[in-house]
């Protein structure tokens, strides 16, 4: 029996489910796939025979959770507290989390008004550690600012320390956030972001997998991030020591086969020594939102060019150059050794000479040339630096 037959019975089932089957249990999803949600909660709901895969002390503690489940009453909860619930098949429904195979969410619950679906195309997670550094913080911000800049939705845990910056920085740039909680997403979590998830809400999207009132858990916060990566294009670690959850978050992106990301930080600092072991491996090195987007953007989204300032020398010819070179600093010579240094002839090297001369690099001292002061300056002499 396959309860996906009547969307509205599926719907129940799915919100009942919700208040007894843990986020991201892979037994509970394989009899979902299998039987249907509405099959399944008429197993629990009569407590008879286990279904496959558990013991039956934990189908007993199955059936205890679901003598208590209330989906009707549920969902009037989240009604009068502006939050909706949102199951595989709906039109809302983000694809993408289809990939999590048996571990998909059984459904979300979603506060705000913007479709979830549409949001998750173009979005990416910028993930970190809680007790992030200035430094962390910081960028975390200017990496959400610039993307929202560029129309990307930026998804982020809610928490405290790199989450809270990324959501502060694509709200301060007038852009989207959404935030995926560990609890229920009509009781923000921590208790300090309050203000923070509310101003989500009214301008972006909460989401959850937890029913109305329920707590977060050590656990609920690990198997949380799942959600975060399967959700986006891919994701961003801003300071990860290397027992960080956000760690959990990159390596369920490439397991997924998202985009995984990595801001370095000094190689002193023990909160970016995880992200320092994920740059080893596959994940790719980025210090700013275009370098984000050549990454999850579309085909020819590239981020400019890196190089430093363009220095007058930078523009001249390369024979006038190789004769620059060729002087030494501090004492004049002749042009025939200016020639020999430059590889050129005597006569060659004269009339480059001449051209440096109007342009404020070299004067005439007698028979010979030197460096003027400008150049001494401007052009060190790079066989006696390091």
């Amino acid at each position: 029996m396959n309860g996906g037959d009547d969307p509205d019975a599926d719907l129940l089932s799915r919100v009942f489910l919700t208040r007894v089957i843990e986020p991201g249990d892979e037994t509970g999803g394989r009899w979902v796939r299998e039987w249907g949600a509405a099959e399944v909660a008429r197993r629990l709901r009569d407590g008879g025979e286990p279904l496959p895969g558990v013991s039956g002390t934990r189908w007993a503690g199955l059936v205890a959770r679901a003598r208590r489940a209330e989906p009707g009453r549920d969902l009037e909860v989240a009604r009068a507290a502006g939050v909706r619930f949102v199951g595989p098949g709906d039109t809302e429904w983000p694809g993408q989390l289809d990939d999590l195979g048996d571990t998909r969410p059984l459904g979300l619950w979603v506060r705000g008004r913007p479709s979830l679906r549409m949001w998750a195309i173009g979005s990416v997670a910028l993930v970190g550690a809680r007790a992030c550094t200035e430094y962390g913080a910081h960028m975390a911000s200017t990496l959400a600012a610039g993307l929202a800049e560029r129309g990307w939705v930026v998804v982020s845990g809610g928490a405290y320390g790199v989450d809270g910056a990324a959501h502060r920085g694509a709200l301060g740039a007038g852009g989207a956030t959404v935030a995926v909680l560990a609890c229920g997403v009509d009781r923000p979590y921590p208790r300090g972001h309050t203000e923070l998830i509310t101003r989500i809400a009214e301008q972006g999207l909460v989401v959850g997998e937890l029913p109305p009132g329920d707590h977060p858990t050590p656990s609920r916060f690990i198997l949380r991030n799942r959600v975060i990566a399967a959700l986006t294009r891919g994701t961003v670690v801003v300071e990860a020591a290397y027992r960080s959850g956000s760690l959990v978050t990159a390596r369920a992106a490439q397991r997924l086969g998202r985009f995984t990301m990595g801001v370095p930080g000094p190689a002193t600092s023990g909160l970016s020594a995880g992200v320092h072991e994920l740059l080893r491996g596959e994940a790719v090195l980025v210090t700013d939102a275009a370098e984000v987007v050549e990454l999850v953007g579309d085909m020819g989204e590239l981020a400019p060019a890196r190089r430093g300032p363009v220095l007058p020398r930078d523009l001249l010819r390369p024979a006038a150059r190789r004769v620059l070179d060729a002087l030494p600093a501090g004492r004049p010579v002749t042009p025939g050794e200016i020639a020999r240094g430059a590889q050129t002839t005597r006569d060659e090297a004269l009339a480059k000479l001449y051209e440096l001369r109007s342009l404020g690099y070299v004067e005439r001292h007698g028979d010979g040339w030197k460096l003027t002061r400008q150049a001494m300056i401007s052009v060190p002499d790079g066989r006696s630096r390091c």
